[in-house]
């Protein structure tokens, strides 16, 4: 079994020097966390094709692996923004310096309790957030985390942008889903638009079709860039936590790369001028930093001080960007360009993904949209309003989905595809004929799901924590 395991690892990860009872945690953790996005992906996704199955645009056997092959492009191509979003919440810093235990810990408390509550609510049919679930069990471990070791804990700044982040979308996309929908009904007033089908054959026209598909195919696209992410995130999380030497950086940018990055920030920072002391103090701190920087290039291999050259490359970004925005810091045209690349090319080193992560994610959400998809679907297409949903309320509710999930993962923001498309399909309903067209069991269900999540997501991973910690 050991000897499988380290078939299968080693080729990816590089030569480890875990004991076998961590290499088995190590295993178990990396099938948590695949088995956590194939539960995202028919838990979630199905919120994409419920719109064009109840439309009757695609049949299932069409809508779902349509749906499911742009999830996987999504998380593709979606970039690693609300990845290391994600794992800023947690004192990753302090972690590392700790035994592999503590991070096998906190892994396994994270993802056992999200994929627990991401179960518990599909098989109820419910449409939950797994965005909630995850960042909530993640607050959870790091609360219980800080606990027995102290240290820095949750990044709560963090922790208040995603959560305004969670909070607000939902309601952006019932505010925008009811504005379009009184749009359609009031401006163009076109029936073809407000039909309800009737029966598998009744199909929606060619161009109405068209506009359905597509909107199902952007809402499935961007919440893999986005929801797919949070896997890759988890990923990364385990390998830092098992293997810090070779994932806390990434050593696939060369040390002359890098160099040469600090360097044209240090000529920079030589002939720029700040306008008075607090401008220069920030130019100074950022000189020194890159100083320090340099002189842990060199080792950062080793595992210890691969820490420490995290934490300086850290520093020096977060100094850059403080010199980038300060109003006392007196810098050229060119030289804004030159320390916004060193930036970029800087933020690389810390915040990355390999692209076997990115297939792994991708493979396994792409695959879990295939599967599992009906509860939710019924919810989404049957049970939010008292009628079937028309044309006009799928497409209206898709465009605001895809609009505010595409818009968040450009700003590294995870939202809930969830309550982004149920809330719009809430929207739409209410547009077309108030509150009453509102089923209020199924707005109550989601609302106390949306509330709970949060809570019992924190509760259940600190408890998970606290238990596995008793055999580390």
């Amino acid at each position: 079994m050991l000897s499988l395991l380290n078939a299968v690892t080693l080729p990816l990860i590089g030569a480890v020097n875990l004991s076998s009872a961590l290499l088995v945690v190590f295993a178990i953790c990396l099938l948590a966390v695949v088995g956590f996005e194939f539960v995202n992906g028919f838990h979630d996704t199905a919120n994409a094709v419920a719109t064009v199955i109840y439309t009757r645009a695609l049949k299932p056997v069409y809508a779902i692996p349509w749906s499911g092959t742009w999830n996987f492009l999504g998380v593709f191509l979606g970039g690693v923004g609300v990845a290391m979003g994600i794992l800023k919440l947690l004192p990753l810093d302090d972690l590392m310096k700790l035994p592999v235990g503590v991070g096998a810990c906190m892994v396994l408390a994270v993802l056992l309790a999200s994929i627990i509550w991401n179960l518990g609510t599909w098989y109820l049919g419910i449409p939950c957030s797994s965005s909630h679930t995850l960042i909530g069990a993640m607050i959870g471990a790091s609360i219980a985390f800080t606990w027995y070791y102290g240290g820095a804990g949750v990044n709560w700044d963090k922790a208040k942008e995603i959560g305004l982040s969670l909070i607000l979308s939902p309601l952006i996309g019932f505010g925008a889903a009811y504005l379009l929908m009184t749009f359609l009904r009031k401006v163009l007033k076109n029936s073809v638009l407000f039909h309800i089908p009737q029966g598998e054959n009744d199909t929606p026209p060619l161009l109405v079709r068209g506009l359905l598909i597509l909107t199902c195919t952007l809402v499935s696209f961007f919440h893999g860039s986005n929801d797919g992410q949070k896997g890759v995130g988890l990923l990364m999380l385990i390998l830092i936590a098992f293997v810090p030497a070779n994932f806390a950086v990434n050593h696939s940018i060369s040390d002359a790369k890098i160099l040469a990055s600090l360097n044209k920030t240090q000529i920079v920072v030589s002939h720029t001028n700040g306008t008075d002391a607090a401008g220069k103090g920030l130019l100074s701190k950022l000189d020194s930093a890159i100083n320090t920087t340099k002189t842990q290039l060199a080792s950062k291999a080793d595992t210890v001080k691969t820490y420490k050259f995290r934490k300086e490359i850290k520093a020096v970004q977060k100094d850059l960007t403080a010199v980038l925005t300060a109003k006392d810091v007196q810098l050229a045209q060119q030289d804004k360009a030159t320390l916004t690349a060193a930036s970029k090319d800087l933020t690389g080193v810390t915040d990355f993904a390999p692209i076997w992560v990115i297939a792994t994610i991708s493979i396994s959400l792409g695959i879990g949209t295939m599967i599992g998809w009906k509860r939710i679907v019924v919810t989404i297409g049957e049970k939010i309003g008292n009628e079937h949903l028309n044309y006009a309320q799928g497409a209206s509710s898709e465009i605001v989905a895809a609009a505010t999930i595409g818009l968040s993962t450009g700003f590294g923001l995870p939202v809930s595809t969830t309550h982004v498309l149920s809330s719009g399909i809430a929207g739409s309903m209410m547009a077309s004929g108030g509150s009453g067209n509102l089923n209020s069991g199924t707005i109550k269900n989601i609302a106390l799901a949306w509330l709970l999540t949060l809570p019992v997501a924190i509760l259940l991973a600190l408890g998970l924590f606290m238990l596995f910690h008793l055999f580390i």
